[in-house]
């Protein structure tokens, strides 16, 4: 009897299906390559080493991308889309008030979900080797800083003040996970409505506070 072709997982299911052991969907090779630039650095993100890590053949890797260059620029684009996105999603957020508007804002860094601060910081690292990457970076910095500083005008800050607190709050945030800053995520906690007071010189209602560490807890117990 012929053996049976495997079931294949891919994300484009209307051509025609593959001969041979082709399990892997573009996810899974945008995961592990996300994984391998993050540990190993983007020399390491290599088309050989990424298809024995998922052991499937080489060859399944151009059913999802033209090249190397290609898995790349996606890799690029997929970290644009989650971490500037996501901080540029949390600031447009409804708030009654500016300290409210700065805990949606700090959600991105008590969730990985929203924000990846190892990735981030991969990326920039990348950035050191490629001028078309340090673009891009510099571009997504820019995007990060105008939507905070957006926030605050939203909230009757003048537009100077505004970019101001926006580059205090963004600055000392990279500046945070760039000095890889270990501490109990209550001892953090404790420290919010300084952090908040001091980022936008209100005092925030306790209610907001506690919204912001409950979703935080919820986050650190749901993490593996």
């Amino acid at each position: 009897m012929a053996r049976a072709e495997p079931l294949l997982h891919r994300d484009d299911p209307d051509r025609e299906p593959l001969i041979g052991n082709i399990k892997v969907t573009r996810e899974d090779w945008l995961a592990v390559a996300m994984e391998v630039l993050i540990v190993d650095g983007v020399e390491q993100v290599k088309i050989l080493s990424l298809s024995e890590r998922l052991g499937v053949s080489r060859s399944s890797f151009y059913w999802y991308f033209k090249s190397r260059q290609d898995l790349l620029d996606q890799l690029l684009a997929s970290w644009e889309a989650k971490n500037t996105g996501g901080i540029v999603t949390q600031c447009a957020k409804p708030s009654a008030t500016i300290t409210q508007a700065v805990c949606n804002l700090f959600r991105c860094f008590v969730h990985d979900g929203l924000f990846d601060p190892k990735l981030d910081f991969a990326v920039r690292e990348w950035a050191r080797r490629s001028g078309t990457v340090r673009a891009v970076v510099d571009r997504s910095d820019d995007q990060r800083i105008d939507a905070i500083q957006a926030m605050f005008v939203r909230h009757s800050y003048s537009e100077e003040e505004a970019t101001v607190r926006a580059r205090i709050l963004y600055y000392m945030q990279i500046g945070y996970y760039a000095r890889e800053v270990r501490e109990p995520l209550e001892d953090r906690l404790a420290l919010v409505p300084t952090y908040l007071f001091s980022f936008t010189g209100q005092e925030a209602d306790p209610a907001e506070v506690a919204a912001l560490a409950a979703f935080a807890r919820d986050h650190e117990e749901r993490t593996p």
